[in-house]
């Protein structure tokens, strides 16, 4: 969990930028050695960004960076 709420930190600090978009989400992701990657793949298998707006992240270990569209941040699962 404790690897979810990290990146969970460092995106909602990004949602407050202007601008701000899935993409970006996606790049400070790349930075984060802790994404397992083809979980997250796998996660989002059918993601759209026009109706889901962000991507969730599956971390190594176990936990999940989900994005809330309702309250327009992440939290960790």
């Amino acid at each position: 969990m404790k690897q979810a709420q990290a990146l969970a930190n460092e995106l909602n600090a990004l949602t407050k930028a202007p601008q701000f978009s899935y993409v970006k989400a996606r790049a400070a992701a790349r930075g984060d050695s802790n994404v397992d990657w083809p979980a997250t793949k796998a996660r989002n298998g059918d993601f759209n960004p026009e109706v889901d707006g962000c991507e969730t992240f599956v971390m190594r270990d176990g936990s999940v960076c989900e994005w809330i569209p309702s309250s327009y941040r992440y939290a960790a699962r």
